[in-house]
């Protein structure tokens, strides 16, 4: 069916969602199937391959837009009710439609298997977005016997949508085209990082549509429209373009000349993520040669980089002053921060912790590490009982539940999500952090204070936001082997600038901050041009504003 499903990375349960959202059902838009029609138009196809038809909106627009004396149409679908409303409305005399009311993975890796296996000119629609944990058993089989037999590493946090659009274009004649709703979630993160290889290897030109409006209603999910052909012969390049639009405008053009003339980035110099191709060539270019100054580095090459304290139940062991003095905890209460209003600026000192503390904050980690503690405070480690906390996984597997491991402090910290731009903390108290922030540890011969205000800066800004992932809500999270591909300047002496920048960062807005902290840091490095900066600055306001789905001028 011509489906999508919300993936939002928050823990989800199976019970609790809704049988639509179970089996993936949100329906293309009659535009952008007649969109994709009016492309694959271009390349004369005689035959089409609808993985997911659902109610027949893709093969509607092909019939429309194809004039074929012979054309061939194969569709599949689970929905009995969606394949009956798909054959009245494709019941046409110049097509030959063939529909099958089955599992199209099934189908497929028969067809992979087979000494003969159909081939197509073209594949379209929009296949189920659906957590591998969500589907069935004979479901999950499937999908790992597809990248079984095309030679591919599986991992169980896929999504249906991928062994879809591999078998897809497996199944395309060479130079085919396939035109494909697809999450966003393809930029970027790991479990499509399969896909993405295949994709470069199997397909000789790719372009993303990237809308800055949602494409389907009661969903965060943000989708693009996947257009790639497959390479006519060994050896092709290949090359990756995103195109940003707004609104529906762009539907009523010339797709083939969208595709033709986007601007495209060769493969082979795109890392791991695709978000590098939300660059122009411009920036691009820019931001390898800012990279390769003396004066920046890798994160990995100036600190070390641990996740915080799992508590497995941080509203138990994370309390505010009223529930340290009601239980008479204060001996084993421990300064903490973990949040962003914890620590609206880049120190956490003793007045930041008196102000938290003030506010009612939960700015205290119960540390319980001594045999007697389960007597001594049996009062208030009746409560976690009473809320079953000790049956939480993370509790259950450590002995005793209370006592909470691996418990340090670092002298930087770092938010493990942001919605503005990540930040490092300066931790003069020493406070613990739990797995909402990163323990981060300077190298011996890196000054902590200016790695702190080295970090902050357009460069390293627009770093994260090409490294990092997000999701429906637009926060930027970024985990630690991403922070350890961040390019970072790094300056000795400016360590001493960290208190007004502190105060700086409370009270400037970001935009403001940037361009004084990019002059401060970069304006005397002699092989950085500050026409780079400028233009990597206004790339980096541009994909934040794309993350937060505000509308820009570009």
């Amino acid at each position: 069916m011509t489906t999508k499903k919300v993936s939002v990375n928050n823990m989800n349960f199976k019970a609790n969602e809704t049988e639509k959202k179970l089996k993936g059902s949100y329906y293309t838009p009659d535009w952008i199937a007649g969109f994709v029609a009016r492309w694959i138009r271009h390349f004369g196809v005689q035959s089409v391959l609808e993985p997911s038809c659902g109610d027949g909106v893709f093969f509607d627009a092909v019939i429309r837009e194809l004039s074929v004396k012979k054309l061939k149409l194969l569709g599949f679908d689970i929905d009995s009710f969606a394949l009956d409303t798909c054959r009245r409305k494709s019941s046409v005399s110049n097509a030959t439609l063939s529909l099958h009311h089955q599992d199209f993975l099934a189908w497929a890796i028969d067809n992979i298997q087979s000494k003969s296996p159909q081939k197509f000119d073209a594949v379209v629609g929009n296949p189920p977005f659906v957590r591998y944990q969500y589907l069935e058993k004979e479901q999950q089989t499937n999908a790992q016997k597809i990248f079984d037999l095309l030679g591919m590493k599986f991992t169980k946090h896929t999504n249906l949508w991928i062994p879809f659009v591999i078998s897809s274009i497996e199944f395309l004649v060479p130079d085919g085209v396939i035109g494909m709703i697809i999450p966003s979630e393809i930029l970027h993160v790991l479990y499509a990082q399969g896909l993405r290889k295949y994709l470069l290897s199997s397909c000789s030109k790719i372009l993303l549509i990237d809308p800055e409006d949602l494409w389907f209603d009661n969903t965060l999910q943000g989708a693009m429209l996947l257009m790639a052909r497959k390479k006519g012969k060994p050896g092709e390049e290949s090359h990756v373009g995103i195109t940003r639009t707004r609104g529906v405008d762009f539907a009523n053009g010339n797709p083939y000349e969208l595709f033709e003339q986007a601007e495209y980035i060769p493969g082979h110099l795109l890392p791991e993520k695709w978000t590098y191709a939300l660059l122009s060539k411009e920036e691009f270019a820019a931001y390898k040669r800012v990279c390769i100054s003396d004066a920046m580095f890798v994160f990995r090459e100036l600190a070390n980089v641990d996740v915080g304290i799992v508590t497995g139940a941080n509203k138990f062991f994370l309390v505010s002053d009223a529930v340290v003095q009601r239980y008479s905890l204060s001996a084993k209460a421990h300064p903490m921060f973990g949040r962003s209003e914890h620590c609206p600026g880049i120190i956490y000192d003793h007045n930041q912790h008196d102000e938290n503390r003030e506010k009612g904050y939960p700015s205290n980690f119960l540390y319980f590490d001594s045999e007697q503690d389960g007597d001594i405070y049996e009062e208030y480690l009746a409560i976690g009982i009473a809320q079953n906390i000790p049956s939480r996984y993370k509790c259950r597997i450590r002995s005793p539940w209370y006592k909470v491991p691996s418990v340090f402090s670092t002298p930087v910290s770092m938010l493990k999500r942001s919605n503005g731009m990540p930040r490092l903390i300066l931790n003069r108290m020493n406070a613990y952090t739990t797995d909402t922030a990163y323990r981060i540890t300077p190298d011996v011969d890196v000054d902590v204070a200016a790695l702190v205000v080295c970090f902050l800066n357009s460069v390293t800004a627009l770093s994260a936001e090409l490294e990092g992932r997000f999701y429906g809500g637009g926060v930027l999270e970024l985990v630690p082997s991403e922070i350890e591909r961040l390019a970072v300047p790094y300056i000795e002496d400016m360590g001493e600038n960290i208190d007004k920048l502190n105060r700086d960062v409370r009270q400037m807005e970001g935009k403001t901050l940037l361009e004084k902290q990019d002059e401060l840091l970069f304006s005397n490095t002699s092989d950085i041009d500050m026409a780079d900066i400028a233009i990597l600055r206004k790339a980096l306001f541009r994909l934040q504003l794309r993350r937060q789905r505000i509308a820009s001028d570009r």
